[in-house]
């Protein structure tokens, strides 16, 4: 009688990842179990793959393409729509990382070519390995710890984790976008910021997530541009309602005047407001 195999040990992110999937319903997080290949065929996209260009990001954008043609009955500018496909990457796939430093103080390592990515179903398939964590973390012990001094030194190794994966897509999506430095890091630091806020709200801690993030990135961390930057509300009775002015801009206005995000600058803070509630009721 052949020997049972015993199942895998939970990686240190696993529970991270389950929380962030009952989190948000549109985005569904499944670990690689070793020596597994990653998934492929239609509808799905190899990050690694867009950080490389040619025939695959081009692919790539053609569903952003379809989407704002088919949505707002006009064709984007190129640029606005290479902003739109990275900005729909890097909002997700920067949760892959800050998400389980938030809830369990782990920092994966994560290279472009560790994430598979099915845009139209929302997946993302990611192969983990190495991470950081403090040295009280139990975890700490197991295969591929990194173990750093303090809080400190992790959110720095944090900041180091997303600009190693970001990098690459940053150079490749840039020139497309028409867009360098700056802006980019921009973009990167409101996508970074604007994906942990929302997973602290959904998961009921958005005042330790923004509490977090004004740490993480307080201005003056290259490359990133910019800082967090919450504010509250002006003349709100009763609740503390939060929001940010973003850094960079998506251009979604170019479409329709009133097509705004609730952090735009061009978004008033009567009209955010009016969002917020509408959305609390």
């Amino acid at each position: 009688m052949a020997a049972s195999v015993p199942p895998a040990r939970p990686s240190a992110v696993a529970d991270s990842y389950a929380r962030l999937n009952e989190a948000f319903s549109w985005l569904r997080v499944r670990e690689l179990a070793e020596g597994e290949k990653a998934p492929s065929g239609e509808g799905w996209t190899g990050i690694g793959e867009l950080a490389a260009g040619g025939a695959a990001l081009d692919a790539y954008l053609r569903w952003d393409e379809e989407q704002v043609l088919r949505d707002h009955g006009e064709r984007g500018r190129p640029d606005v729509i290479a902003g739109f496909g990275l900005h729909r990457y890097a909002y997700s796939g920067c949760l892959l990382l800050t998400v389980p430093w938030f809830l369990r103080r782990r920092v994966p390592h994560l290279s472009v070519a560790d994430v598979t990515l099915h845009r139209e179903q929302g997946r993302l398939a990611v192969r983990t390995g190495a991470f950081s964590c403090l040295p009280a973390d139990p975890a700490a012990a197991l295969p591929g710890a990194r173990v750093v001094a303090d809080e400190a030194a992790l959110r720095e190794t944090l900041l180091g984790a997303l600009t190693t994966h970001l990098r690459p897509l940053l150079d490749r999506f840039g020139p497309r976008m028409r867009r360098r430095g700056r802006a980019l890091w921009g973009m990167a630091t409101d996508d970074i910021t604007e994906g942990l806020w929302a997973a602290g709200r959904a998961l009921g801690e958005e005042d330790r997530a923004t509490r977090e993030l004004t740490r993480l990135l307080p201005g003056g961390t290259l490359p990133y541009t910019g800082a967090a930057g919450f504010r509250e509300l002006p003349g709100h009775a009763g609740s503390r309602l939060l929001t940010r002015d973003r850094i960079s801009c998506c251009f979604s206005y170019t479409l329709g005047p009133g097509d705004t995000c609730d952090t735009c600058p061009r978004t008033c803070d009567a009209d955010r407001l009016a969002r917020r509630l509408a959305t609390a009721l």
